[in-house]
């Protein structure tokens, strides 16, 4: 069962790809990526300064006590990192 959250989280990355982050005050280390796809928003919505990108990661990490799965979103305007969701 997955949970939606679409909390502000704080990610490390290497060469691109997320390998540590912080959520809910716990330090979660990726061991896989288990998938990466990009979102281009509506082309109507695109400027210059906004290239309207959403890059998504789903993982597998471990905060310390069991591997578990999440979807990781770095959105290319704000330049900021949600967690959107976690499966149990």
């Amino acid at each position: 069962m997955s949970r939606l959250y679409g909390d502000p989280i704080d990610v490390w990355t290497h060469d691109g790809l997320p390998v540590r982050f912080v959520w809910r005050d716990r330090l979660h280390t990726v061991r896989r990526v288990l998938d990466h796809w990009v979102v281009a928003r509506e082309w109507w919505k695109i400027s210059d300064s906004d290239p309207g990108e959403r890059r998504f990661w789903r993982v597998e990490a471990d905060p310390g006590d069991r591997v578990g799965t999440y979807e990781l979103r770095f959105d290319t305007a704000a330049e900021g990192w949600l967690l959107i969701r976690a499966w149990d």
